[in-house]
């Protein structure tokens, strides 16, 4: 933190330095964590911060973390992220759940994934359902353009209508506005959101965008659909549909969905491949890492003081998002493939 601290002040950065100064100050309402993630992510990229940006591996892997990079293919980095492994004291206070304590009794592997867009991550999530067979959850956070917030705010989607397939999804998204706000400062949460999975940022245009807001889809990205197909065929081992309404509203495992806006494609020379987010504007990606990190924990960490093996017992009932039920899709093989969904009525645009 000195470290950090130091290079905070050191004026590199002017709006780094005044927030560092009114944080210590106790004049900002921002978190001092956050800051401390943005301030190492910009120090790492300086001359003076290579012997940390060396070290920074080693320390992680000592803490069940293990970062491997693309090295061929698509540029898509991830993370493996050992609970058992990871030290409680290390860990950010906003993560503490009931039964912290017993983390090295957890079972759970978080795999974080940086982050593929379109077809890739259908078929990234795809191969990984493919090869996993204890899947307790799939949360997904990604950046998005906004027809109705400012950047920096957090979007919840219920509804989601992918481009590529043209399927239109009904969530029950696990995550709600208080699992967010309480972390957000510089920000709002916008739930019941309808997205749209585009193509492709230059495809945006006035025309294109005006269709969409017509029928109040709200959220541009370029995931969450072909994330979506792939949870179909894991769910009904087929071939996702096309042009269908597909209910998700009841499943197997936890889905969440989070979008942070990136970018207000209303304002003229914007779009959602355009710029980044300062420090200010990621606010909303740690709140929302924060609620999907404690999402997991309060199962994993629920699993292990009911006494869940590992392998074995059979899949939980889905239960209302936020109560903290573990459930796990698969434990003892494949559940009964259920029919696939019948369409819930809604307007899709065409």
């Amino acid at each position: 933190q000195e470290e950090l601290t130091r290079f905070a002040l050191s004026g590199a950065d002017p709006t780094l330095a005044e927030e560092c100064r009114k944080l210590k100050e106790g004049n900002s309402a921002g978190n001092w964590n956050n800051f401390l993630y943005y301030t190492a992510r910009e120090y790492a990229r300086t001359a003076a911060g290579r012997d940390y940006a060396r070290a920074r591996p080693v320390e992680e892997q000592e803490r069940g973390i293990w970062y491997i990079g693309a090295r061929h293919g698509m540029e898509i980095d991830a993370q493996v992220i050992d609970l058992a492994k990871v030290r409680p004291g290390d860990i950010d206070d906003r993560t503490r759940v009931a039964g912290f304590e017993r983390m090295a009794e957890a079972r759970g592997i978080i795999l974080n994934i940086d982050y593929p867009l379109g077809i890739a991550a259908y078929r990234v999530l795809r191969e990984i359902m493919t090869n996993v067979t204890d899947l307790r959850g799939v949360y997904i956070l990604g950046k998005a353009a906004t027809l109705n917030a400012s950047v920096g705010d957090v979007m919840l989607s219920n509804v989601v209508f992918d481009e590529h397939s043209q399927n239109t999804y009904w969530l029950d998204n696990c995550f709600s506005p208080g699992d967010i706000s309480r972390y957000l400062v510089y920000g709002s949460v916008l739930d019941n959101q309808r997205a749209v999975s585009s193509k492709g940022t230059f495809l945006q245009n006035r025309q294109y965008l005006d269709l969409y807001y017509a029928t109040n889809f709200t959220v541009i990205e370029m995931e969450g659909g072909p994330y979506l197909d792939a949870v179909y065929e894991d769910i009904y081992s087929t071939r996702y549909p096309i042009n269908e309404n597909i209910n998700f509203t009841k499943m197997p495992f936890d889905l969440g969905m989070m979008h942070y806006a990136s970018d207000t494609p209303f304002t003229r020379g914007k779009n959602l491949g355009a710029g980044s987010l300062n420090y200010f504007g990621m606010d909303g990606t740690y709140a929302a890492a924060v609620a999907i990190i404690r999402r997991i924990l309060d199962h994993e960490l629920g699993a292990v003081a009911r006494g869940v093996p590992a392998n074995g017992g059979q899949v939980e009932p889905a239960s209302p998002a936020g109560t903290g039920v573990f459930r796990a899709s698969r434990i003892s093989g494949r559940p009964d493939q259920p029919a696939p969904p019948t369409g819930n009525p809604g307007r899709v645009p065409t």
